[in-house]
């Protein structure tokens, strides 16, 4: 009776630890998102673990070309493994890539506003921020500048709407969007009506904070003026822009699809006719 033998091959350790390595890597990426979301660590920890599993996708990357050429020019086993390295490194690195590329052209800062002279202020929100956050106060004229010459279109709404009206429409997008509006405040006959909101990015949640100032005008129009600012880092990737110029294009349709109360038409009085003077009586 035949016997017959099957000669397993090789596997190719490289490709073994590439995959090891973009596991490794993609678990700690997910810790690093699980982090931040649920606070259970500081910003800054959380950032460096995710850092470092950015880094490891990057060394299983090579791990696996290196592997492709032992497994060409050995005829070693490990295909498979490289592959699903290739894979994970490529899906940790690409949108970070894609982030840096676009990072090339935007400025180096992290607050937006509509209005960089006066721009609104946070109350609430400043007492919540914590010690290490970036300052609530603007930047000032070096940031404005920036901010100018990327994005000349993020300036001051004015609407024809009373201040009223207007504050309405902004808390009513700000709640639609699901922010978390910690303090808002009707504006008054001396006093700006004002908003203030927390938003979360959409992967690894970091916190940015929202203000909407609400300011009558001479005629009793309203000025509209946006700030969003970072809570951490230098460098927002144009977020915040972003967030402003979608944030006041909703609040200009909200505006738009109110319809505003028409005052009830006066009811006209019926004038009593007075009694004429020295009327003659008729003769008989």
């Amino acid at each position: 009776m035949l016997r017959r033998y099957i000669i397993e091959q090789p596997t190719s350790r490289l490709a073994i630890w590439a995959r090891r390595m973009a596991l490794f890597s993609l678990a700690a990426t997910v810790l690093a998102i699980v982090i931040v979301r649920a606070g259970v660590l500081e910003i800054r920890p959380a950032l460096a673990t995710f850092a470092v599993a950015l880094a490891l996708a990057v060394i299983a990357l090579l791990l696996a070309f290196a592997a492709f050429t032992v497994i060409w020019k050995d005829g070693l086993d490990g295909m498979g493994s490289a592959l699903t390295a290739i894979l994970i490194g490529i899906g940790l690195l690409g949108y970070p890539a894609y982030l840096g590329v676009k990072a090339y052209k935007l400025p180096w800062i992290y607050d937006i506003t509509t209005d960089p002279i006066d721009p609104p202020r946070y109350e609430a929100l400043a007492r919540i921020r914590p010690r290490d956050a970036n300052p609530v106060i603007y930047a000032g004229l070096s940031a404005a500048e920036q901010q100018r010459n990327a994005y000349p279109d993020i300036e001051t709404m004015e609407q024809d709407a009373t201040p009223k009206a207007a504050y309405e429409a902004a808390l009513a997008v700000m709640t639609k969007r699901k922010w978390a509006v910690l303090a808002k405040r009707a504006p008054e006959a001396r006093r700006d009506g004002q908003i203030e909101a927390v938003d979360r990015s959409l992967i690894m949640g970091f916190r940015d904070d929202i203000v909407v100032r609400i300011r009558a005008d001479t005629d009793g129009s309203s000025r509209i003026d946006v700030r969003s600012s970072s809570r951490y880092g230098t460098f927002d990737f144009g977020s915040n822009a972003k967030r402003v110029r979608a944030l006041i294009d909703d609040i200009d349709d909200a505006i738009g699809d109110q319809k505003p109360e028409r005052p009830a038409a006066p009811v006209a009085k019926k004038q009593k006719t007075p009694p004429k003077a020295n009327q003659p009586t008729a003769k008989r």
